[in-house]
């Protein structure tokens, strides 16, 4: 069985997690797999935004996967070269610092350690009423690695973030949502309309201004306001020169519906 699904609908790539038998933790094959997803994502212009999620109800991502780790040690090593071989042609989406294309996390079920690290390097995350998320790794003697321990302060505030980063606490999709983490909450019968339609109000916009606000935001994060106002976006530069910044006002001026060419 595959580790991943990987689907394009429209302009949308919807990228699953398939383990769902190991609550989808991430192994060498998996995460693999993942970069490779992501690489395609940023590479086709076909490609707008991506939905990522996990098999089943139980899970999101549970993070590392543990047992593979305790396999590792006995492994042989021809087999430690080929994992070792897939580690080192692996990029993922928490250390693509400049990914270009939104990215919504349906977090379905547990999102925790190296789960909570991928869904903190979305931009949207939307969560079932069931979810639970947490970054446990103190309590198995490791750190949140995968940029964790930073991301996780800058997201919801230093002392919060400190709260559940040094006891290893787990936090409700509600308690998520009131620290500002999540984006929405809904039942989990509710979750799929309800990441649709996030993702059709990102098609209804055009897809360069999606980039080009990404980046400038992204970035701007990094400076204080006024270089951030005065910095050069390539993104921005490429949206201003596009036949979709032309399509918009037209559009409205005519009074019907933009069609978006990405260009």
């Amino acid at each position: 069985m595959a580790v991943t699904q990987f689907e394009v609908q429209g302009h949308v790539a919807y990228i699953t997690l398939n383990r769902p038998e190991a609550m989808n933790a991430l192994n060498p094959e998996l995460r693999w797999a993942l970069s490779q997803h992501f690489d395609e994502v940023e590479n086709r212009s076909d490609i707008w935004l991506a939905v990522v999620t996990g098999a089943g109800q139980r899970a999101f991502c549970a993070g590392a996967d543990l047992k593979h780790r305790a396999l590792e040690r006995a492994a042989n090593a021809e087999q430690k070269a080929e994992w070792a071989k897939l580690t080192s042609d692996t990029l993922p989406l928490n250390q693509r610092w400049d990914f270009s294309k939104p990215v919504i996390a349906k977090v379905n079920g547990f999102a925790l350690g190296g789960g909570l690290e991928l869904a903190l390097a979305c931009d949207i995350i939307v969560a079932a009423d069931h979810a639970e998320l947490g970054l446990p790794e103190p309590r198995r003697g490791l750190i949140a690695g995968g940029v964790g321990v930073h991301r996780l302060p800058r997201q919801i505030g230093l002392k919060v973030a400190m709260g559940y980063l040094l006891t290893g606490r787990h936090m409700s999709a509600a308690r998520a949502y009131e620290l500002g983490l999540v984006n929405e909450v809904v039942p989990a019968e509710q979750l799929d309309e309800c990441v649709s339609g996030w993702v059709e109000d990102i098609l209804r916009c055009a897809p360069l201004a999606v980039r080009a606000t990404k980046e400038a935001a992204m970035r701007g994060l990094d400076t204080n306001l006024r270089d951030a106002f005065q910095a050069r976006y390539p993104a921005e530069e490429a949206r201003a020169d596009s036949a979709d910044a032309l399509e918009g006002p037209r559009a409205f001026a005519e009074k019907r519906t933009p069609d978006w060419q990405g260009r």
